[in-house]
């Protein structure tokens, strides 16, 4: 039967089987049902957010929020946070195929006949009294050493942009599936009504010479209810489109208004069923007392120079990584449960060398630490983690070869390097080993699956427990893989 043509009588039926067949599930119709509960008696399990499933979380939480710095186009590990001195040595000279393997490689760089080992085009340094090894283009990163955990282990099949940024973000490589933010907020509820639980900002590099575009599957709710997918800030013009009102239109008027609308979608919602038209309740409420929240949001008036200062020169600049940092702080402060901010520029396949990487690390490095020390000096920093990485690294051999020169790197899935800080993670330790050309991992192997699993631990979520059931099967963030690294726990 053609479903765009039922009656309202047959609505009801279907989803009435429909309801007790997923009842018959794994309690499936349990989870499905408390979506339909109303705040205040799901407040009443769930005394420190709203909205969340009665049973999360499943242990005590470290983490009550998660900022994502996401650095789009794949950071140069080698350059950046593993050091190899060895490779100074082997510079030129091809990397032997007894450390090269079967390595998948993207197609631009896997039929090359030589492969010159590259060393870190800057010197690096240790820092802090923990003494972990960084790059010196990142000088206020390394000021936080002692905060932070370096996973230099990472791996992931992905050996391209957009595949990878959606296997981390979604589990799997194909786009449709909901973002680690949407499950986050479909399992825990929201902690501020007045702000989305999920909230996403996107920046690049100045020059945008190797800017990775952001698609909206990156912060999709997939196929869990529409009222949880990521809500993007813009960097341009009003952050939130239409968050005034309109000339003469006061916000008593519109709130009579929304009234009107409201109560014609609770009887259509009472009359077919349709979770759309649920969520299209939510999201009119939400967008009204965002009119509110968002203004005060993004007033900067107070916040007291030395703060400012902290972050950088762009951090009054809407639409830099600077400005979304701060922004990010804010959001943590009023209880927003996971922000994602997207920064691209970090694809050196041409300019690794022309000073593309130090001006990156230059645009990033100090809101990045700042945001960092900002949270801890305000007491947030246990609660909140705070989450730097990429999709996956750079080849340790040269790309683009000129003669014996070389222009670049390609992308590296094979390991790569990420940090964390806060919200239950140990501080001052380096996870993971590589070789001696960065190459291979020698040592505790974190692949995406296991980062995504210990991140939802750390929030107090077994990642095999929290699913949703989709045309007949359990779907959950790490697919039917995943460990939890408990070596970066602390």
């Amino acid at each position: 039967m053609d479903h765009d043509h039922l009656s309202p009588t047959e609505w009801r039926t279907r989803l009435t089987r429909r309801s007790f067949l997923n009842a018959s599930v794994q309690g499936i119709g349990a989870v499905a049902l408390s979506s339909l509960l109303s705040r205040d008696l799901l407040a009443a399990t769930t005394p420190a957010a709203k909205g969340g499933l009665p049973a999360l979380p499943h242990f005590a939480p470290k983490a009550k929020r998660m900022i994502c710095l996401w650095q789009g186009g794949g950071p140069s590990h080698i350059d950046l946070f593993d050091n190899k001195p060895k490779m100074v040595d082997f510079a030129g000279k091809d990397i032997p195929a007894s450390v090269r393997g079967d390595t998948r490689l993207s197609t631009m760089s896997s039929s090359y006949s030589k492969w010159p080992c590259v060393p870190a085009i800057k010197p690096f340094k240790k820092y802090g009294s923990s003494e972990i090894e960084m790059s010196t283009m990142l000088p206020h990163i390394g000021s936080i050493a002692d905060e932070l955990c370096v996973v230099r282990s990472m791996n992931t099949e992905a050996v391209n942009h957009a595949p990878g940024v959606t296997f981390f973000m979604t589990g799997s490589q194909i786009p449709g599936r909901p973002a680690m933010g949407a499950w986050l907020a479909y399992g825990l509820g929201t902690m501020n009504e007045d702000l989305p639980a999920f909230v996403v900002m996107t920046s690049s590099d100045k020059t945008k010479t190797c800017g990775q575009l952001f698609f909206e599957h990156y912060w999709s709710n997939g196929f869990l209810p529409g009222k949880h997918q990521g809500v993007r800030f813009r960097g341009t013009g009003d952050p939130v489109p239409y968050v005034g009102n309109p000339a003469g239109i006061s916000r008593d008027a519109r709130r009579a208004m929304l009234d009107d609308v409201q109560a014609f979608n609770r009887e259509h919602l009472g009359t077919v069923g349709d979770p759309e038209i649920d969520t299209r309740i939510s999201q009119y409420e939400m967008a009204f007392r965002m009119q509110a929240s968002v203004p005060d949001l993004l007033d900067f008036r107070n916040e007291p120079k030395a703060v400012l200062e902290m972050y950088g020169p762009d951090v009054l600049t809407p639409g830099t990584f600077a400005n979304n940092c701060l922004i990010a702080r804010r959001l943590a402060e009023r209880g927003v449960r996971f922000t994602q901010l997207m920064h691209a520029g970090w694809d050196q396949h041409n300019n690794l060398t022309t000073g593309q990487l130090a001006a990156q690390c230059q645009d990033t490095d100090q809101p990045s630490a700042a945001l960092v020390k900002d949270l801890k000096q305000r007491g947030l920093l246990d609660d909140t983690l705070v989450v730097w990485g990429g999709e996956f690294g750079r080849t340790p051999f040269g790309q683009n070869q000129q003669g014996q020169g070389y222009k670049g790197r390609d992308h590296f899935g094979k390991a790569y390097s990420w940090w964390l800080a806060g919200g239950g993670i140990k501080k001052g330790h380096v996870y993971g080993e590589t070789d001696e050309f960065g190459w291979n991992i020698t040592k505790d192997s974190m692949h995406v699956h296991d980062m995504q699993a210990t991140l939802m631990h750390l929030f107090g979520i077994n990642h095999e427990a929290l699913t949703y059931r989709y045309q007949g099967r359990q779907f959950r963030l790490t697919d039917v893989h995943g460990k939890v690294a408990k070596g970066i726990l602390a």
